[in-house]
């Protein structure tokens, strides 16, 4: 069994977690700020469709961390005072969360990162975005970062299917993220990959998706759980009854088995969240965020396993 079988950052979880990955890099902790800089989306604003993907808000996935008025500045201001009080943070990665965050001209884009990496306590920067809203110009951009800072893209990915990628309307499909990917790489960017639990998929689907992005070698994977949220196509659907959302405990088993597929190197940015709690219609206890982690450390004890168990190079 693998030495680091308890020794994660010199932690006791079983598998990489980033939070624990961030503060062994820096010696402090470090918080992302969540930012809105007020980008749209192609998958809604018309160029690919206006639906957008079924499961996304009027929010774009944005946390409402700080208020959409505030200058990009006053934000990380904010977000730097409240992160330092809440959870004693000492630094801290800019977060560019709301919508695409790569679609807008390159000087447009220029200006915006500049002005979140302009507090001293900043020390990273992370962009999400869609595989499609990226070229060799922004990708030039982004990695005359990283000399200076943590530097990441985060791809949406959701799954590697192109059923259930045209299933949930995402407009674009595996060779698309492939592509954006293998490009990204030869940048030397950090590519953190978004996947999506609960999509019409069986279980050995999201395995294959594991497997995949653990051949590629992916720097980070973020989890998700897939959830109706008030005024979007999901909520219809689940409401005439086309969905049934996983169980806490399925859900809690395929993170594991998930991981298991991954290598000890990928970093796991999200296992769980406690967010859109006003918003959220199904499944109720994705509001629990810390008993689910839980949840999902007692079984890794429970099977004798950690992240990268079932690694194969």
């Amino acid at each position: 069994m693998s030495s680091q079988l308890k020794n994660f950052n010199g932690t006791d979880k079983r598998y990489n977690q980033f939070s624990a990955h961030l503060k062994n890099k820096f010696g402090v902790k470090v918080y992302k700020i969540t930012l809105d800089a007020g980008f749209s989306c192609p998958n809604r604003d018309g160029k690919i469709s206006t639906g957008g993907c079924i499961f996304c808000d009027d929010s774009g996935s944005f946390s409402q961390a700080h208020s959409k008025f505030l200058q990009i500045e006053e934000q990380v201001e904010t977000g730097v005072e409240n992160l330092k009080k809440r959870f004693k943070a000492e630094k801290f990665m800019s977060y560019f969360q709301a919508y695409t965050n790569t679609y807008k001209p390159v000087n447009e884009l220029e200006r915006i990162y500049n002005a979140s990496l302009k507090h001293p306590d900043i020390v990273g920067l992370s962009i999400g975005t869609r595989p499609d809203c990226v070229d060799e110009d922004k990708l030039k951009l982004i990695s005359g970062y990283k000399d200076d800072y943590y530097t990441w893209i985060e791809y949406g990915l959701q799954s590697i299917h192109d059923k259930t990628l045209r299933r949930i309307n995402r407009g674009h499909d595996f060779d698309c993220f492939l592509k954006a990917y293998e490009k990204t790489k030869e940048y030397g960017i950090n590519v953190c990959v978004h996947v999506i639990f609960g999509l019409w998929e069986t279980h050995d689907e999201i395995m294959q998706t594991a497997r995949k992005l653990a051949e590629l070698g992916v720097d980070g994977v973020k989890i998700h759980m897939l959830c109706a949220l008030k005024d979007t196509k999901l909520a219809k659907i689940y409401e005439n009854g086309g969905i049934d959302f996983m169980s806490e405990d399925e859900y809690v088993n395929t993170c594991c088995d998930f991981l298991e597929y991954l290598p000890e190197t990928t970093t796991i940015h999200r296992l769980a969240g406690n967010g859109f709690r006003e918003t959220l219609i199904a499944p109720q206890w994705l509001g629990a965020k810390f008993d689910c982690l839980n949840k999902i450390d007692r079984e890794f004890i429970k099977r004798n396993s950690y992240q990268g168990l079932k690694f194969c190079k």
